[in-house]
Formats: C-alpha cells, sequence, structure tokens
C-alpha cells in the first residue's frame, strides 16, 4: 500500500504546542492550510532537537554565500505564534523518526515526520532480522516552511519546552508542584 503523505508546501500555521500540566504534557507538531490541520504526537527531547536543528540550518545559510536566502538572524515579529494549538487535537500518528533538509530551490526549510513503527517481537526471530526489516511507513507529514516561518517556528518550539516543570538547584531533576524529594550532591 503507497504511503499517505500529508504534504504543507506553504502552510498558513506550523507549531508545536502541547496538551496537559507541566510534566504530563503530550507534544503535538501541527501544522494547518486553510482548514486542512495535521497533529502528530512528539517527544519533548523530538520538539527540541528539531528546533535546534532548524536554527543550525538557518545560521548556516545566512553566512554562506552572502545570506543569499535572506534568512532572518532573528525572529521576525510578525511571524511570532503564541496561540495555543487549534481544538480539536486530534492525533494522527505519534512520530518516530523525523528528517530535516532544505530545498534551495524554493529556499524553504523541509520537515518529514514519519509515525513511530513497533514490530512485534514474534515476527522478528532475531536483532539481525530485524535490521533487515524495512518498514513502509503507512502515513508521513511533509512541511516545508520559509526561513522566517522556520525561524519563528524554532523560537515557539524552544520557549513551549522551556515552559515545563522547574529544575531542582540541588540535582538538577524537574521539580513537581506536589513536592520534590532529592539527594543533595553531596548524598550521592
Amino acid at each position: 500500500m503507497p504511503t499517505i503523505v500529508h504534504a504543507f508546501d506553504w502552510p498558513d500555521r506550523v507549531v508545536v504546542g502541547t496538551i496537559g500540566l507541566p510534566g504530563e504534557r503530550t507534544f503535538y507538531l501541527q501544522v494547518r492550510s486553510g482548514s486542512q490541520i495535521v497533529s502528530a504526537a512528539l517527544e519533548k527531547e523530538q520538539s527540541a532537537l528539531l528546533a535546534e536543528k532548524i536554527d543550525e540550518i538557518l545560521d548556516e545559510l545566512m553566512v554562506n554565500e552572502g545570506n543569499q536566502f535572506s534568512v532572518p538572524a532573528v525572529t521576525p515579529v510578525e511571524l511570532v505564534d503564541n496561540e495555543p494549538l487549534e481544538q480539536p487535537v486530534d492525533e494522527e500518528f505519534r512520530t518516530g523518526a523525523i528528517g530535516l533538509g532544505w530545498d534551495p530551490t524554493t529556499a524553504q526549510v523541509v520537515i518529514e515526520a514519519y509515525p513511530l513503527v513497533i514490530v512485534d517481537a514474534d515476527d522478528v526471530d532475531d536483532l539481525a532480522e530485524l535490521d533487515e526489516l524495512e518498514v513502509e511507513p503507512a502515513e508521513m507529514l511533509l512541511v516545508r516552511l520559509p526561513v522566517g516561518a522556520a525561524r519563528a517556528f524554532a523560537k515557539r518550539t524552544r520557549e513551549i519546552v522551556g515552559a515545563g516543570r522547574p529544575l531542582c538547584p540541588l540535582c538538577g531533576n524537574p521539580m513537581d508542584a506536589d513536592g520534590h524529594i532529592c539527594a543533595s550532591p553531596d548524598d550521592l
């Protein structure tokens, strides 16, 4: 069966947002073009790494060849998006792999999100066979972002990731609202 591609070439909105309280949040990559909305669940770490890598691509493009793609150094104020996720959030899939690239023909950052693949252990005899197993994804999310929108996306994503639970000054682990017990570094 061919892969269903949820493609957004010039989306109206692309954001990472969350549902739930800090410590229990679910992260989503949500894309909208007109009335078409796709939401893919992400891990917090995937969100943070996506923002970091987008900024790295944009920063490298800025310094190469005199910034021929007009990559902004900071987020253009008109592209700032602090609105919550569009409701209802219907999870299309939980993201497993993410691909990130650059298309110089359109001056866009390209994000590819693929569903998490779960292989039944009964279907595989040994680990070598697992490495050779090629699983065709049932669907994927393909998003193309112009440089300004990509910079805004990365900024918002970093802010969303950083808005979680505060870190304990002693052990560095996240603190819950209902209390935190940790050993001081001297006790470790």
